[in-house]
């Protein structure tokens, strides 16, 4: 800014004014920029420099909430990668059971059907026993009928229950010698 001069007034040849400068000039601007400070200082300063720390208060605020989420973020994932482990560990045991289970009730099912394999062999032989006992005993009183009547035959005579049990027993006696 080229200070002011005036027409009526000297410039003086020495001190400030050897550079040109005039003092009432110089006097005249130093208020115009102090009034201008003041008034820049209370009307657009302090505004502006209540904007800049309100702005410079929400980057902390968001640096600060992004370092927290981002410590957050890494506990998550610690507790997810321990909370997979666990379920991978525990899928495991379930797995192991159910295979053991498995084995168990295929063991127990081969158990109870040998047991009924057995059972069913039990009652075989005992109905085989059974029928075998029957059939020997039918025999026995078919060929008790056959010599009843081939006694009667030999004898010519008719042969009662009494009579015939005992030529029976006189010939089994008979073969026992």
């Amino acid at each position: 800014m080229i200070p002011f001069v005036f027409a009526t007034e000297e410039v003086p040849s020495s001190g400030i004014g050897a550079l040109g400068i005039s003092p009432s000039a110089f006097v005249i601007q130093f208020i115009t920029f102090v009034f201008v400070f003041i008034l820049l200082k209370k009307f657009a300063f302090k505004p502006i420099v209540r904007l800049l720390e309100e702005r410079r208060q929400v980057i902390d605020d968001g640096v600060k909430l992004g370092q927290k989420l981002e410590k957050e973020r890494a506990k998550l994932n610690e507790e997810v990668v321990k909370v997979m482990r666990d379920a991978r560990i525990e899928a495991d045991k379930i797995i192991g059971n159910g295979q053991k289970e498995a084995r168990e009730i295929i063991r127990e099912a081969e158990h109870v059907g040998q047991r009924k394999v057995d059972i069913m062999m039990t009652d075989a032989e005992a109905r085989i026993n059974e029928d075998t006992e029957q059939a020997k005993r039918k025999l026995e009183k078919e060929i008790v009928g056959l010599v009843s009547e081939a006694t009667e035959v030999i004898v010519d005579e008719k042969v009662d229950a009494k009579k015939d049990a005992a030529l029976i027993a006189k010939a089994l006696k008979g073969q026992g010698k």
